[in-house]
């Protein structure tokens, strides 16, 4: 009677998927621990994997009846299923354990061949490794190799025998941080597609730094490996997991390098001397509860949800430093470009609207003689004059209630009054600028033509301008008005090292006092 519901149960065939209930996810599929499983390690060695020309040990995220999966194409045109392979799949679907990842099932129908298991949130234990973000104390380490350990228990005691395909891409994560052991089958279609002439030679043989060398000589490896083979793949994850590093990181060679050594090694230690203790031992040695430090289960998840948590909150404090210190630099910059009260409305959203300033003060200034020491420069020279130059201006009049409106050529202009309006010192302000300026230039020295004393001329005017903040791609707060043309040819007629001011801007300064100015007489003016 058993053996009869037996072969009912392998009749039905429950693990056989129609291809048209999955439905793959549209999330970005740029994602290797998320989405696709695929190791950091193969997309540096330029092994990248894509949905349009599937490869070995790639899985993409997708829906099947309602569950999250994760599917592995298989790179072949067809594929013969015996009674035998019909049996693995039902064997591979009766698992059940918590350190096992959950079979869903196989398409079978050429040309999409592919393989379902349960979908693990966290990514492959690989990825989790590679990942420098991740801290991993060795409480939170013996908590995954216990996993790891007890899944294959469960293989090897289970009527699969073995993996055969043991590395830590092939351990999976879950959202609660348990470790589970996955592509663990079928036999039938993985050994098909590990031996497909359509894998690249590199990725081939990295699929092998897992694999034992008594393993590697064999001309016909068995499809599921042998339990030793097991043993010795969990003796390479140990050392990633420990270590943080990936099989053979001190060989430094290619992975056929490591694999070729590894099996010379093999042949000249003998099989006699291969160490390939039993499952069982490792699960006594690394079981968690005979550590004094560590309780039960439950307390290993809390712990393990609790150190993920301080992780998390590590790791948000200082992604959140680092966006501060970064808005701060932005901010400064806008600062730069704008009026600081003019650059918080617009970070807000508001309009600036033109406004009338009905007295400011406005300053010019220039290089006597620029276009010839311009025709005596190269333009390396020039460039770095005029920042050493506008350098200078801007640390004198950081000490001023002024701003500096704009800088064309050998032209600087500023203002006082204007955003923040203050009273009736904007003249002032800029006199006194002006003469630290001017007091500033006698001590500047050429690089390039240190014999030569440099002069610049500079024009003063005060009276109302309209100012506002102009274009959208790269807005300007602009001054306009006759009292910036004014200065402007205040500027234009005066001498070199002399403050050229108008009528309005010495009214301005007599009311405030302190101030000695000499006329110069009436001069043409375009």
């Amino acid at each position: 009677h058993r053996r009869r519901i037996f072969e009912e149960e392998l009749a039905k065939m429950l693990w056989k998927v129609d291809y048209n209930e999955i439905r793959l996810s549209t999330v970005n599929k740029k994602s290797d621990s998320q989405v696709s499983f695929k190791t950091q390690s193969l997309e540096r060695d330029g092994s990248t994997l894509s949905l349009s020309n599937p490869q070995p040990h790639m899985f993409t995220m997708g829906y099947y009846r309602g569950i999250v999966v994760a599917i592995k194409r298989v790179c072949k045109s067809h594929v013969a299923l015996s009674r035998s392979d019909h049996l693995e799949f039902k064997q591979m679907r009766d698992l059940s354990h918590e350190n096992i990842n959950l079979f869903i099932g196989s398409c079978v129908d050429p040309p999409n061949l592919c393989v379902l298991f349960a979908y693990c949130s966290k990514g492959s234990l690989q990825d989790i490794l590679e990942n420098d973000d991740i801290k991993l104390d060795w409480t939170f380490k013996q908590s995954l190799l216990s996993d790891l350990v007890n899944g294959m228990a469960y293989i090897h005691s289970s009527s699969l025998v073995s993996h055969g395909r043991m590395k830590s891409s092939n351990c999976v994560v879950d959202s609660r941080w348990v470790l589970k052991i996955t592509d663990y089958g079928p036999s039938a279609l993985l050994h098909v597609q590990f031996n497909s002439r359509d894998s690249e030679e590199q990725g081939k043989f990295k699929a092998l730094l897992w694999t034992a060398p008594e393993i590697l000589r064999m001309h016909e490896p068995p499809s599921r490996g042998t339990q030793e083979g097991d043993v010795y793949s969990f003796g390479i994850i140990l050392h990633e997991i420990a270590f943080r590093h990936g099989p053979f990181p001190a060989e430094r060679m290619i992975p056929k390098g490591a694999t070729h050594r590894g099996d010379k090694q093999g042949q000249t230690n003998g099989l006699s001397r291969l160490y390939r203790p039993q499952c069982v031992t490792g699960t006594y040695l690394i079981d968690p509860r005979k550590d004094e430090r560590v309780g039960n289960i439950m307390d290993i998840i809390l712990k393990r949800m609790e150190r993920y948590a301080i992780n998390l909150e590590d790791l948000v404090e200082q992604r959140t430093q680092a966006l501060l210190e970064e808005k701060k630099k932005t901010d400064r910059l806008l600062y730069q470009l704008l009026p600081r009260s003019v650059a918080e409305r617009l970070k807000v959203g508001e309009t600036v609207y033109p406004e009338v300033f009905e007295s400011v003060t406005i300053f010019f200034s220039d290089i006597v003689g620029f276009t010839t020491l311009s025709a005596l420069s190269t333009p390396m020279q020039v460039v770095d004059l005029l920042n050493e130059l506008y350098t200078l201006f801007d640390d004198v009049i950081a000490q001023h209630d002024v701003y500096k409106v704009e800088t064309i050529g050998d032209a600087y202009m500023v203002a006082s009054g204007l955003p923040h309006r203050n009273g009736d010192l904007h003249a002032g302000q800029i006199a006194d600028m002006s003469l630290n300026i001017v007091s500033s230039i006698l001590t500047f020295r050429i690089h390039h033509m240190p014999d030569r004393q440099l002069q610049v001329r500079i024009g003063i005017h005060t009276g109302p301008v309209c100012a506002g903040v102009v274009g959208l791609t790269m807005p300007r707060y602009c001054v306009f008005g006759d009292t910036v043309n004014t200065a402007s040819r205040m500027e234009s007629s005066g001498k070199g090292l002399r403050i050229h001011i108008s009528e309005s801007t010495r009214d301005a300064l007599m009311k405030i006092g302190g101030y000695v100015v000499s006329l110069r007489g009436e001069t043409p003016i375009k």
